[in-house]
Formats: structure tokens, sequence, C-alpha cells
């Protein structure tokens, strides 16, 4: 089977950089749900969309967009059927694993003040270590303001760290477990070690300077972390990866990268006969629970939100429209990694460029927690798939009774809905920097345009 690199054409090699350049400024300004939320927003805008308001009629070609928790959001193409025959919707989450800051963070220990955190999502702590962090989020104050921080992401800005033991005292730490090497608990970011000036003796002085600055410089009492969505991530920028300059290394490529290329594909689609959809949700590195994760009625609610403004509303309309729904799970497949061969069945693999991966089923062991597409359904995307010449790849996660994982894909077939799992390999999936093929990023834009257009 030949590699999407060389089955491309000058023209289709100039469009795979463009896009992986595009790409590459969308991670870097996206490194929460939050600013994931905020740049398709903004893309969206340039791109004509409109967000969604209750009682004003919809017609054939707009583009709306509803907007939840300012954490999700789903995008809508209106076509010329009627939303009760169905659409083609592009799933995708946008969280991606971190170390978040607990709501009571700050502390100080023998001359240094340091945060406390909880990670979130699945992680190798050790991973996140002595390496440069920036500090990202939200402080929602008392009086209704929300004060945005992004701290260490500039050249001129300090960044925070997570201490690790030298190697010539850690005899007894290099003998545990890679699970024990570092604990959860034991992943206190390294915050400052100036006390504060004062005449007087001050108690916890390095603590009071540390708050000092941040009420100065952000108007942040110690109180208004409780209401604090604030996390640690990689501080620094995406990089072209390999001399030949053909992946990309970065973090949260899981899953903002089936993310981008999903919604570049929607506000790229066109004119529609079956509406197209794109949804972005949180949660799903954690079980896709909550308010914002892709088990809330937020995406239902926004179609029969959009039948109630196309026709008159009654709830078989939504049931029709869901069942008659086909849709794209975007997510990530882990790549084959010639380090660790043993972890995959070299045949149902996925591999770098060699194009989007489908999964038809995740899970782990017997394929618990997994939707299992339809054979009947799998057949309609592989045609798809070869009448626009599109490369790619059917893949497991990994051989059998070895792990697994799972996606957004089984809660939207549990709405009586076609779904697969179609994403782009990725190999150190939840590290803090993880790398992927340009040349699966441009055959996954391009076969989640198809997919709108023609699946029937």
């Amino acid at each position: 089977m030949k590699t999407v690199w060389e089955k491309l054409n000058e023209k289709q090699l100039t469009e795979l950089m463009e896009l992986s350049e595009d790409y590459k400024k969308f991670l870097d300004k996206a490194k929460t749900e939050r600013e994931a939320v905020a740049q398709s927003i903004a893309l969206a805008k340039n791109a004509g969309f409109k967000e969604f308001k209750a009682g004003k009629k919809i017609k054939s070609g707009d583009k709306l967009y509803f907007i939840n928790r300012d954490k999700s959001l789903a995008l809508f193409v209106i076509g010329t059927e009627p939303l009760e025959k169905g659409l083609n919707i592009l799933g995708a989450h946008i969280d991606s694993p971190r170390i978040d800051l607990k709501q009571n963070p700050i502390y100080e220990d023998n001359g240094l003040a340091l945060f406390d955190t909880h990670y979130y999502g699945g992680i190798k702590p050790y991973q996140w270590v002595a390496r440069p962090l920036a500090l990202h989020g939200v402080v929602c104050k008392k009086d209704g303001t929300n004060v945005i921080v992004t701290i260490g992401e500039k050249e001129d800005e300090p960044i925070l760290e997570i201490s690790d033991l030298l190697i010539h005292l850690a005899k007894d730490q290099m003998a545990k477990t890679g699970s024990k090497v570092v604990e959860g608990e034991d992943l206190n970011a390294l915050a400052a070690s100036m006390p504060f000036k004062s005449k007087k003796e001050e108690k916890e002085a390095v603590k009071k300077n540390l708050l000092d600055i941040l009420k100065k410089e952000y108007d942040i009492e110690e109180d208004d972390f409780i209401s604090a969505e604030l996390e640690l991530v990689p501080a620094g920028k995406a990089r072209d990866l390999g001399l030949d300059r053909s992946m990309i290394m970065g973090y949260g490529h899981d899953d903002r990268i089936c993310a981008y290329t999903s919604l570049r594909a929607l506000l790229e689609a066109g004119k529609a006969q079956r509406s197209y959809a794109c949804i972005l949700t949180d949660k799903e590195e954690i079980g896709s629970m909550g308010s914002s994760g892709a088990e809330s009625d937020f995406f239902e609610n926004c179609i029969a939100e959009l039948i109630n403004a196309q026709t008159e509303y009654n709830d078989l309309k939504l049931r029709h429209a869901l069942e008659n729904s086909r849709m794209l799970s975007s997510d990530v497949s882990a790549a084959f990694d010639p380090n660790y061969p043993a972890v995959n069945e070299a045949k149902n693999a996925a591999y770098f460029g060699k194009g989007i991966s489908f999964n038809k089923y995740t899970g782990s062991r017997g394929k618990a927690g997994s939707s299992d597409a339809p054979a009947e359904y799998v057949a309609k995307i592989r045609k798809i798939m070869d009448d626009n010449k599109i490369s790619f790849q059917f893949s497991e996660l990994g051989r059998v009774d070895q792990g697994g994982g799972g996606t957004i894909a089984y809660i939207l077939a549990n709405k009586n809905m076609d779904v697969i799992d179609a994403g782009i390999p990725v190999q150190n999936m939840h590290a803090p920097y993880e790398t992927a093929s340009k040349a699966d990023i441009y055959e996954a834009y391009r076969a989640y345009k198809a997919f709108l257009k023609d699946m029937k």
C-alpha cells in the first residue's frame, strides 16, 4: 500500500503544508477546552456562521452555532431536506489530559510556595515533571467578573514546574513501578520562592508574596481559587518534527487534531442536501460526563431547537432526526511505534502516512464499552473514501487484552444512529507532547469533507 506522500501531487502537497501551519496556530491558541471553543467560534464567524437565536425561523443554507458553558460547541449547516431526515455529523472532543489546580491550591513548605494539583484524564505522572508548564484558565469572581489567565507562553513570562528527584538520591524511587515513580498527590507545582518584604517577620512570607503578586497583576484573592478552573499544560508551541518536516509534535493532539480538521471540513463544506453538523465536546478524557460532556442533552437540545425553528416541533421528529443521522466519531488512533511493536497486532495497527484510521470498534478486552459499527455502515464509508481517492486504514487500539480505550461514539450510537470512530494516528498519546503525521492530518480533513458531502 502506497503512503499518502507517494500519492500527492504538487498542489495537494502545498495544501497539506498550509493546513498543517494553520493547525499548529490553532493548537498553540487552544490549550484548554475554553480556548478551543473561543478559537473555533472565531473561525466559524469568519466563515459566515452566526449564533442561533431562539424564535427566529431557519432556512436552507443557514450556518449556525450553539455554545454550551463556553466549554462545548455545536455547529450546523442547514440543508434542503427537513432535519427529520437526519444529519451528517462530525464529532470530536476538545479536552486533553492535563494537571488541574485544586480549589484550595496555594501552600508554603520550607520557604517555597507551591500549587496543589489534581491530574485530569489518563496520564503517566512521571512524564509531567521537570518540564516547563504554563497556567491557563479562568477565575470567576463573586462580583460576576471573569479573569482570564494565561501565564508562561510568552518568552518573557515566567513558567511553572513540577520538580523531580535527582538521580543521585533516586535509588528507592527507581526501584518503583512506573505507576508509583511519581504519584498523583505529589504533582505539586513550584510557584514562588521570594518572601514578602516587610519590616516585621511574616508567617508564610513566600505564600504572602505570591498572593500579593496575584492581587496586583490579576486582582485575584486566595478565596477566588474556589471558583476557578486553572490548568497546567506544557509551555511552548507545536513544532515540526523530523528533518523532512513531515510530522507535528505538540500538546493536545488528542483530540484537538480531529476537532480542528472536523471544524475546517464543516466550515468549507458548502451547500448541503442533508444538514451538516460538527460537535466539539468536553470531558471525554474523564468519561464524557457532566453538562459540557457528550453525555449531556446539549446536542439533542440543539437539534430540537432547530426543528422547532424549521417546522412545527414534536418529539417524534427529533427521534427521527437522530436515528436517521450518520456520524463520524472523530478521535485519534494509536499509531504503530517501532520502539514498542509488541503492543500491536501488525496487520490491524494504524501507521503514519497511510491516511485516516477507522476503528469499527474500540473498547477493551471483549470490546467492552464499544458501539461496534454495523458492517453495512462500514461498507458505505469504504465507498465514500474510495470514490474520493482518500487514503484510509482500519485499525484496533492495540492487541486484544493489551489495553484499550473509548470515545464518544457509543453515546451517539445510543441515540440509534450509525456511528464509527474515524481519526488520526498519534504516537505518545496522552503524553505532554504527542506526535502526528501531516499526511494523515490532510487525509482526515479530506475524509471529513467527503463524508459530509456524500453520506446519504
